[in-house]
Parts: C-alpha cells; sequence; structure tokens
C-alpha cells in the first residue's frame, strides 16, 4: 500500500476507502483515480502509472476486497505504521517510516523530481491552493541544478544575450 500511495499520493484515509467505481479510463484512453479527499472533498484526478496498475490487479479477486467494496486490502493506520517501522528497521533505514512519508514522496520524488509541474501535482493531491502542495513538493538542490541546466541549454540555443552583447564589442574577455 506504501508503494501504491508513492505513486499516487493517495493519503490514507483516501485509500483505505479507494472504490472500483473511483478508477475509470480518462479522455486519453488511461486509467485515472476520480477521489474527492476525505478530509476536504476537494476532488483530485490521478493517473496511473504502470506500477499502480499492477498493484490494482495483484488484488482485483481479493475476496477482502470484493466484500468491502475496496480496491486494496488496507489495514488500520496503526498496524500500517507498525509493518513499515518492521520493514525499515529490515532494511537499515534510520528514518521512522509513517503512511504520511509516501504522500510526500509522491510531491517530491516521483512528480516535481521528474518535472510534473506543481500545477498538476497541485490537482492529483486534491490541494485547494499551490501554497499545501508546497508543503509536500520540496524543491531540491538538485532539481535547481537541473532546471538551470536546461534554462542555460535554451538560452544558448535561442542566441538569448551574447557575451559579445555583455561585454560590449570593444572590451576583451577578462
Amino acid at each position: 500500500m506504501f508503494i501504491f500511495c508513492c505513486f499516487t499520493g493517495l493519503a490514507f484515509a483516501d485509500v483505505k476507502q479507494l472504490k472500483k467505481s473511483e478508477v475509470d479510463i480518462g479522455i486519453d484512453g488511461e486509467l485515472r483515480i476520480y477521489k474527492g479527499r476525505q478530509k476536504t472533498g476537494t476532488p483530485s484526478i490521478i493517473p496511473l502509472l504502470p506500477i499502480t496498475k499492477r498493484i490494482l490487479a495483484k488484488y482485483e479477486y481479493n475476496e477482502q476486497c470484493i466484500i468491502k467494496d475496496q480496491l486494496l486490502p488496507v489495514l488500520s493506520n496503526q498496524k500500517y505504521n507498525a509493518y513499515l517501522k518492521e520493514i525499515g528497521d529490515m532494511c537499515g533505514i534510520n528514518k521512522e517510516l509513517k503512511t504520511h512519508m509516501a504522500r510526500h514522496t509522491f510531491g517530491t520524488t516521483v512528480t516535481l523530481a521528474n518535472h510534473v509541474p506543481l500545477e498538476s501535482i497541485k490537482e492529483m493531491m486534491g490541494h485547494k491552493s499551490l501554497r499545501q502542495t508546497m508543503h509536500y513538493a520540496k524543491v531540491t538542490g538538485i532539481k535547481v541544478n537541473e532546471d538551470m541546466a536546461k534554462l542555460k541549454k535554451r538560452l544558448a540555443k535561442n542566441n538569448f544575450i551574447s557575451e559579445h552583447q555583455i561585454i560590449g564589442a570593444d572590451e576583451p574577455k577578462r
């Protein structure tokens, strides 16, 4: 469930209540989650990535899911966090893993670090403002470096302002 949340940005309460009726085909022919956030009621539209489709397929015929009309067999938040702690301990992860970390992972690592605009992340996460989204989608130093390298290439390609124009035709370069 943690991996599913890392690739959808869904909060624990939202993934626990996720129903088959909330997954449908979008205008591009791809599967999407159409769900109102439990906390705010704000709608979120989340295109499903291949890994999330595989996770859903794994539980498609799960008896517990069918009986409860859920897409995934989600345990209590307390049990879920206990399992995450156990996994973290086994893997030697010193940071305490919690369910909500998946939402931050989606905002920063899965989307923003892969050039998904904040406005799109906002819609997928079901936020009412970009300020809320910026709490989850943290700009890293690596992202700033990548963005500036792309800008440098675009400016050079378009001859935006040449060194010659800045320094001047008559002045020697230093």
